[in-house]
């Protein structure tokens, strides 16, 4: 080669070329602890999820009993493919735990380091300790109420918002009952008697649904919201429905003459009091309020607190239901349903090779984390509490 060539020997030399390497599966060693929380009787994956998870060669381990608040037997499971555990620190001794409740501080305790939590957050409950303990133990954790999918919405959310909607109005039937010392009225359209007034508070996912099921009756429904977008889209879906913005004169006067009004509002931190004591005073006698927007601190002055096994008072003669956590009521259908959203996650994230590998590609899942090896990730938290923040993108390349 003439020593005035530009290109040395070693440059003109075949170079190996770099090759995509295929993307290694993952098994995935999931633990399905019982929740002990007294009113939560949903599971987080159903026998069907986990023989399809069993099938693809992952391995599950349940306590026994974690499956009996949703009708699941430990026979369905074990027939499925899971192992069924008696020690509880076993279930929670996997590298991925699935748990519907935060866990307590106790059960954070018993959470392997460096493992996976998948469960909801419910930030209202927790405490600074509840964090740090989080942080000490460098574990991962997702919030599956703050999942986000592509299309910006929040799929078990919506999910269990759609159960609630259509609860609410299930409930209020059973109440105006007199098996349930209420009023006597049926819930809907009888040839020749007045249909029921049903007043819907909110034109988001409960709100939709609640209408559906109440139309479905045959009752007559009006919907308040201050948002003209989401009204015309309700009023576009449903058709027969009256729609208002929330103007006090306005909405006092439906409430006087309905029989039954679902709460559904929702507020960033909570929910906005839009109907004063007063207006409650001026209702019927043996009218029902459903108050689903009460984990958020409702939206009823008269609201409080009540429980599934005491889930019901009576104030200025008007009956009010102010249950937290409506879908555990019907566990069975609410299981299945964050079953159904549960099980693709896990299949993507072992497909992917595992879940630091589906994170990385996921936006949806890092959009649910809040902690990644003990760092929080998740600023609303981190505010709340006063806690250190880091960015989770800065933190998976």
């Amino acid at each position: 080669m003439s020593p005035f060539s530009p290109f040395s020997k070693e440059e003109l030399l075949p170079q190996a070329e770099m090759l995509e390497i295929k993307k290694r599966k993952g098994e995935l060693f999931i633990g399905l602890p019982k929740e002990i929380y007294s009113q939560e009787k949903r599971v987080c994956l159903t026998p069907d999820a986990v023989a399809a998870l069993t099938t693809h060669g992952h391995r599950i381990v349940i306590e026994t009993g974690a499956g009996e608040g949703a009708n699941y037997t430990d026979k369905e499971y074990s027939d499925a493919g899971a192992k069924i555990s008696y020690d509880v620190k076993e279930a929670f001794g996997c590298n991925i735990v699935l748990k519907v409740e935060p866990p307590t501080l106790d059960e954070i305790e018993m959470i392997q380091p460096q493992s996976v939590l998948i469960s909801a957050l419910q930030l209202k409950t927790q405490t600074k300790k509840y964090f740090e303990t989080m942080a000490k133990k460098r574990i991962t954790a997702v919030a599956f109420d703050y999942i986000k999918d592509e299309h910006g919405a929040f799929p078990i959310v919506k999910s269990l918002s759609e159960i609630a909607g259509t609860a609410s109005i299930i409930i209020a039937a059973e109440l105006m009952s007199n098996a349930n010392n209420g009023n006597g009225l049926l819930l809907g359209n009888i040839g020749g008697v007045p249909p029921t007034d049903v007043v819907i508070l909110g034109a988001g996912t409960v709100g939709e649904f609640a209408a559906r099921s109440a139309i479905g009756l045959g009752a007559r429904v009006k919907v308040f919201d201050n948002s003209i977008t989401k009204l015309r889209r309700l009023q576009r879906h449903l058709g027969s429905i009256y729609t208002s913005t929330i103007q006090p004169k306005t909405l006092a006067k439906a409430l006087m003459r309905c029989d039954v009004v679902v709460g559904a509002i929702r507020g960033k931190n909570r929910s906005p009091v839009i109907v004063s004591e007063l207006m409650i005073e001026q209702m019927k006698g043996g009218a029902v309020i459903v108050d689903v927007s009460i984990d958020r601190g409702g939206c009823f002055e008269t609201s409080k607190v009540t429980s599934h096994t005491k889930p019901t008072f009576e104030k200025h003669g008007v009956i009010h239901y102010c249950v937290p956590n409506i879908p555990s009521r019907y566990s069975r259908t609410a299981s299945v349903s964050i079953s159904n959203i549960f099980t693709p996650y896990l299949l993507d994230i072992a497909e992917s090779g595992g879940f630091e590998q589906a994170a990385r590609f996921d936006k949806s899942l890092r959009n649910g984390m809040y902690f990644y090896h003990g760092i929080l990730t998740n600023k609303t938290v981190a505010d709340w509490f006063g806690l250190p923040f880091r960015d989770i993108n800065l933190l998976i390349l």
